[in-house]
């Protein structure tokens, strides 16, 4: 009979995340994650591929909680009001593993090769996003747009709320980014029409001085 292990998939991924910030993930070994966390190697295998899947595992369900609500938002929402959407749900899921994420990204930033894995990771849910705003109807390029747009929020308000300092929960910084990237396009939008104001009253006097010769 298999011996229980309670929470042997945490207690694996807390011992790992312990070890990588100790030893660096490059130096550490799946025997002595096993070890630390009380289990076999067996147990390891029977929950992860590899030691890399104990940073990149859960994939799809966080997939799933970005794009499920960007595929059920309103009819006559706006492709990045959609992705919004998306991106609360993905956050408040995130913000339930604070601390998870916070060891996580710090393993990351030290390791190359985990950095080039976690944009390749991001590429994927953009292109997610992106098919799923097309089966909303969104033709292109405004559906690739917003989801790139949706991503590019989403590292710039998760880089904000794993800082040490910041002490807002993970929907809160992005809705905060959505606005400040909505106040941006507002104000791009204002001086573009009026840098053409000016440029149409410099084309009058222009006409005026032309008819005054």
């Amino acid at each position: 009979m298999a011996r229980w292990e309670p929470d042997a998939r945490g207690r694996l991924a807390q011992a790992a995340l312990a070890l990588y910030g100790e030893r660096g993930f490059e130096n550490t070994t799946v025997a002595e994650i096993a070890e630390r966390a009380g289990l076999t190697e067996r147990t390891f295998f029977r929950h992860f591929a590899d030691k890399r899947e104990v940073l990149f595992g859960g994939g799809d369900e966080f997939q799933e909680t970005l794009v499920g609500p960007v595929a059920g938002a309103p009819a006559d929402a706006a492709p990045i009001d959609a992705v919004a959407a998306g991106l609360e749900a993905a956050a408040a899921l995130l913000q339930e593993r604070r601390d998870f994420a916070r060891r996580r990204q710090a393993v990351i930033a030290a390791n190359r090769e985990l950095q080039e894995r976690e944009l390749m990771k991001l590429a994927a849910l953009g292109s997610a996003l992106a098919d799923t705003l097309r089966g909303r109807g969104v033709r292109e390029p405004a559906a690739s747009l917003a989801a790139e747009t949706g991503v590019a929020v989403f590292r710039a308000a998760f880089e904000r709320w794993i800082n040490a300092a910041n002490e807002q929960e993970f929907p809160e910084v992005i809705r905060e980014s959505i606005d400040e990237l909505g106040a941006l396009m507002a104000a791009s939008a204002s001086k573009g029409q009026r840098s053409r104001l000016l440029h149409g009253a410099d084309r009058e006097v222009a006409a005026h001085v032309r008819h005054a010769g």
